[in-house]
């Protein structure tokens, strides 16, 4: 059992701590509301119940008092694509949108709008990061939100001559262009506030979708948590640093990545030290717990809290130095890896640690069944109510591989098309389009991902199968493998650190040869135990290879 159970205090700006007496008793006929609370690039850990110093009492009050579930995961780390992942309850192939430059949102169906038709009175506030306009979408009776990343305060990014005319940064209030008036994260929970006390009918079941920008590149904390940590360490993880033993194993790409917008070395191509980031990012997290903290009052004040389901969660994992890299779109463990609570007195137990694998596209199944309603055909995730409410015990819960998809975005090109598998703790990852190293990793043995078994004649067998079960798994709703890109109109952010930052990575060792070496056509045929020996004695796995590719005497591959 997970003991999150800790002294917390309100700190004198004025966090609202909620503290209730979890009620136990039977789910009742009507329908439970539900509030969705969404977080941007928060890392999995960044919860003040798993990493010391960090002060976040009411995202740990859901933890200690529901289920927290420490296998979460996104299907692609990417902002836009995982909104619409867990909007449409699609993956990323077959909802389209592929990344954050403008991918279409026509012909998809967002699930609020199945709550709409069972009654439900829905409200969409935050970022919503799909699409080119920051227009009302279809499912929401309540719109506030903003074009593209939107800004943490009103005159961001404004120039002093348009901020002397008066000029600020606008929402769009269900359709009306309207300035911004305060720090985003409260005029947000502001608007939210108003629509669950003033602008909604009481008789019906509510939806409430709040999508924070916090804690987004770049973290600005309001005045009052401007030094809330100055004095917290700030520890990166041991990956970060440049040594032999983190790089062994790991691709040229991310070895390259180190020194890029995307680097611990050149980060956002500054020379920010990134313990400084680290605690704008929790302070700039503060805001958000605070919002939760205002919700929960409310629906404890009016008598709501043991009718209501809270999830939170994140559009994506972040990494903080992790191999060498920051930020997300990898399929390392921290970016893809996501903070998921559940608290719903009398549904979900208390101090409940729920070990499955989930993801984000199980999100939009999992709503709509707490609010009785059946999935439209073209779902593919699965409620995980079951499992949070302890209907389906956790070694019941039918397991599946997960399968990660990324595509390469010309505006930050170090990192590749990703595609990747985890079946029973191992992990296979692959990269398309580029001249570089596979990866596995047995996390059951290696969570942090440091020992690359991609060559290891123990896991052949199982890098056979994974790679196999991907490329199954990656088949689109036509029967299709399509590999999407959007149109480019830059060379993107392509700088590194000069004139002494990290040169770029060698080919690695293995593949460095003589010329006409007799193994040198091998791996023409499919991995074997028979083409690993070969491999390994330096010879070629079949006699024809000798002469390939100027007498083709093989047989044909793939085989008919």
């Amino acid at each position: 059992m997970l003991k999150l159970i800790r002294v917390v205090q309100a700190l004198s700006c004025g966090v609202t701590l909620f503290v209730s007496t979890h009620v136990t008793h039977a789910e009742d006929a009507k329908p439970r509301n539900v509030v969705f609370v969404l977080v941007d690039d928060l890392r999995f850990d960044a919860m003040g119940f798993l990493t010391k110093g960090l002060e976040t009492p009411n995202i740990d009050f859901l933890a200690k008092s529901g289920a927290y579930f420490p296998n979460a995961v996104v299907n692609s780390s990417l902002c836009s694509p995982s909104r619409a992942t867990i909007l449409t309850g699609m993956n990323v192939r077959n909802h389209g949108v592929v990344d954050n430059n403008q991918s279409s949102e026509a012909g998809l169906t967002f699930f609020p709008k199945y709550l709409q038709q069972a009654g439900y009175q829905t409200g969409f506030f935050g970022k919503w990061h799909m699409g080119s306009a920051d227009t009302p979408r279809p499912g929401f009776d309540r719109w506030v939100s903003f074009a593209g990343q939107g800004n943490y305060f009103p005159t961001d990014h404004l120039s002093p001559e348009q901020i002397a005319k008066g000029q600020r940064n606008m929402l769009n209030v269900d359709g009306h262009e309207v300035p911004q008036k305060g720090y985003i994260t409260d005029e947000l929970t502001d608007y939210a506030m108003d629509w669950l006390q003033h602008g909604r009918d009481p008789s019906k079941p509510f939806f409430l979708y709040l999508s924070h920008k916090a804690v987004h590149v770049y973290p600005s904390p309001p005045p009052r948590y401007a030094h809330q940590y100055d004095k917290l360490d700030i520890e990166l993880p041991a990956s970060a640093a440049n040594t032999e033993e983190n790089n062994r194993g790991k691709p040229m790409w991310v070895r390259n990545t180190r020194n890029s917008w995307h680097g611990i070395d050149f980060p956002y191509h500054t020379n920010q030290d990134f313990r400084e980031y680290v605690r704008d990012y929790y302070r700039t997290l503060s805001p958000v717990d605070e919002s939760l903290g205002r919700i929960l009052a409310y629906l404890r004040d009016n008598g709501l809290l043991d009718n209501t389901v809270i999830i939170f969660t994140s559009d994506n994992g972040f990494l903080i130095g992790d191999h060498g890299l920051i930020d997300k779109r990898n399929a390392y463990e921290p970016s893809i890896r996501v903070p998921m609570l559940m608290y719903a007195p009398g549904l979900v137990p208390p101090h409940e640690v729920v070990k499955p694998m989930v993801r984000n596209l199980d999100i939009a199944p999992t709503i709509l069944d707490i609010a009785h309603v059946a999935p439209p055909p073209q779902f593919e995730g699965r409620s995980f109510l079951p499992l949070a409410t302890g209907a389906t015990a956790a070694d019941k819960w039918p397991k599946q591989d997960f399968v990660y998809e990324y595509y390469w975005e010309w505006n930050f090109p170090e990192t590749p098309t990703t595609f990747a598998i985890e079946r029973d703790g191992v992990k296979y990852i692959q990269y398309h389009g580029i001249w570089d190293i596979e990866e596995l990793y047995d996390l059951n043995k290696d969570p942090n991902e440091m020992h690359n078994l991609i060559d290891d004649p123990a896991y052949l067998t199982r890098k056979v199968e994974l790679r196999t079960a991907l490329y199954k798994g990656l088949t689109n709703n036509e029967g299709k493998h399509v590999i999407p890109y959007t149109a480019r109109y830059s060379e993107g952010q392509v700088f590194r650190s000069a004139p002494n930052g990290l040169k770029a990575a060698d080919f690695p060792a293995k593949w460095l040869r003589q010329p006409n070496a007799p193994d040198r056509a091998n791996d023409f045929l499919p991995d074997s135990p028979e083409k690993k020996k070969a491999d390994d004695e330096h010879r070629a796995v079949a006699p024809w290879l000798l002469d390939w590719p100027d007498n083709q005497k093989g047989p044909a591959y793939p085989p008919d």
